[in-house]
C-alpha cells in the first residue's frame, strides 16, 4: 500500500531493486542488505538528533530580542527555504542522498529553533516544552493504536488521509493570500476557536500520517526493501513529526494568548 507521505511513496521504486547478498565459497548467504527495523530506528534518531542540535544551537545563538529581531527571523526565513528546497529534491528521488536528508534536518532545525525561541520569549517559556511533550504523546499514542489495532491502515484509509491533506493545505495558501493581500489575519486560522479546531484538525492529520507511515516501514521491511530506504524512513518520520511539533505549538500558542 502506498503512504501518502511522499516521500515514503518513492520506496515502490527501492522496493524493486533486488538487496544485494553475499555468498561463500560454499554457496551459504554470509551476508544480507534488506532493510530492518533496527536500520530504520538509527536512521531515524540520526536525522532527529541533527534537528534537535541544530535547534538547540539557533536558539542559543540566534536570540530573538530586540537587538536581534531582524537577523533571527531573517535567518529562519532562509533556513525554511533551504529545507523545503532540500525536501523536495529529495521527495521526488527515488534513491535517497543521505547528505540531502541530513541537510534538509539541518536547517529545519534552525528554522524550529527561531520558530521556538520566539514563542518562548514572545509568548511564554514553558510553551515550547510542553509542545515537545504533546509531540511526544501524539506519536506515542499513535504508535499504541497502531500496534493494537485500534487505527486500520489500508487503501480507503490512506485516500481519506490524502484527501483531507490536500483540502488542509489549500486552506492554508488561502488563508497566507488572504493574510497577504486582504486581512491581515487572514481566515483567521490563527486566533480564536476557529485557529484551535483548525490546530486540532493539523494534529489529528499528523498523527494520521504517522500511521500510514508505520504501515509503510513494516510492509517494507516484510518486503525485503534495500537497507538504504531506512534513510527514506527516517526522512519522511521526521517531517511527520516536525509537522506535529509546529501544529501542537500552534494550538498551545493559540491557548496561552487567549488568556
Amino acid at each position: 500500500m502506498k503512504s501518502s507521505n511522499p516521500i515514503l511513496s518513492r520506496w515502490d521504486a527501492g522496493r524493486r531493486e533486488p538487496a544485494h547478498v553475499s555468498l561463500s565459497d560454499t554457496g551459504r548467504e554470509i551476508g544480507s542488505a534488506t532493510l530492518t527495523m533496527n536500520d530504520v530506528v538509527v536512521r531515524t534518531a540520526t536525522t532527529l538528533g541533527v534537528v534537535v542540535a541544530a535547534a538547540v544551537l539557533s536558539w542559543l545563538l540566534l536570540p530573538v530580542d530586540e537587538a536581534n529581531l531582524s537577523r533571527s527571523y531573517g535567518i529562519a526565513v532562509v533556513a525554511a527555504l533551504v529545507a523545503f528546497v532540500l525536501a523536495m529534491v529529495q521527495a521526488f528521488r527515488s534513491n535517497p542522498v543521505p547528505a540531502l536528508i541530513l541537510g534538509y534536518a539541518a536547517f529545519e532545525g534552525v528554522f524550529l529553533g527561531v520558530f521556538s525561541s520566539a514563542v518562548s520569549t514572545h509568548i511564554a517559556p514553558g510553551l515550547v516544552g510542553q509542545a515537545v511533550l504533546g509531540t511526544f504523546a501524539v506519536s506515542g499514542g499513535t504508535l499504541v493504536a497502531y500496534r493494537l489495532g485500534w487505527i486500520r491502515v489500508n487503501q480507503r484509509f490512506a485516500g481519506f488521509v490524502g484527501a483531507a491533506a490536500m483540502g488542509f493545505l489549500l486552506l492554508l495558501v488561502a488563508d497566507s493570500l488572504f493574510s497577504a493581500f486582504g486581512s491581515g489575519n487572514g481566515l483567521g486560522f490563527h486566533s480564536g476557536v476557529l485557529g484551535i479546531v483548525f490546530g486540532l484538525i493539523g494534529i489529528v492529520l499528523g498523527a494520521a500520517f504517522l500511521a500510514l507511515d508505520f504501515k509503510q516501514v513494516e510492509e517494507a521491511i516484510a518486503e525485503g526493501a534495500p537497507r538504504k530506504a531506512a534513510w527514506l524512513a527516517a526522512f519522511g518520520l521526521t517531517t511527520t513529526l516536525v509537522w506535529i511539533y509546529l501544529e501542537v505549538l500552534q494550538v498551545l500558542t493559540i491557548f496561552k494568548s487567549e488568556d
